[in-house]
């Protein structure tokens, strides 16, 4: 991987969207997504209680960012000029990797307009161009018939059931592995 690609946040823009690092002025939205139980249902976090874990999540993101572990962007429409999610890389930025995890969520009143796609169509194609990945996974909660359509309609392939993969909200979570490789059906 190419060091200089962590000296600026990158920032991704689509025709509704821009997907730019996120700012502590997010807070307020992000906690209202982050204590949302519909939205935190199938995370990996519990949802939140307080505005002060919003702020140290948004400063945990960002470190990871500087660390060159992880690239997380916020979503933000451009129509309605605020942050409605997140997505990103949580993992495989390391050098001579090739492969790497993507994570995403969306507030609620977001849901259903495509937002997500849009969002992740741009983040794919920045993954296999500009950081030259070979290979991205994603894992899915069973149960989660939102995303594993939105990644049916990437196309990524479902490549099995991990049995008690995930630990979160203290408890073991079986999880489907989705995965799309650069060479089929690349969204760049």
């Amino acid at each position: 991987m190419d060091n200089k690609l962590f000296n600026n946040f990158p920032i991704l823009e689509t025709e509704r969207l821009i997907l730019q690092q996120i700012i502590e002025n997010d807070q307020d939205a992000l906690f209202k997504y982050w204590s949302d139980d519909m939205v935190t249902r199938y995370m990996n976090i519990s949802k939140f209680k307080d505005k002060t874990e919003a702020l140290d999540m948004i400063q945990l993101l960002n470190s990871l960012f500087e660390e060159k572990k992880a690239i997380r962007w916020g979503i933000y429409s451009k129509d309605l000029n605020c942050i409605i999610g997140t997505c990103g890389y949580n993992s495989g930025l390391e050098e001579d990797q090739f492969i790497a995890e993507i994570g995403y969520e969306l507030g609620r009143e977001h849901w259903g307009k495509g937002y997500m796609a849009e969002a992740l169509k741009s983040m794919l194609s920045y993954g296999f161009n500009f950081l030259h990945l070979n290979r991205i996974e994603a894992y899915v909660m069973v149960g989660n018939h939102q995303s594993a359509s939105l990644l049916n309609k990437l196309g990524f392939k479902k490549e099995g059931l991990l049995r008690e993969h995930g630990f979160y909200k203290g408890r073991f979570w079986d999880e489907y592995i989705f995965s799309l490789i650069k060479t089929k059906n690349n969204p760049s």
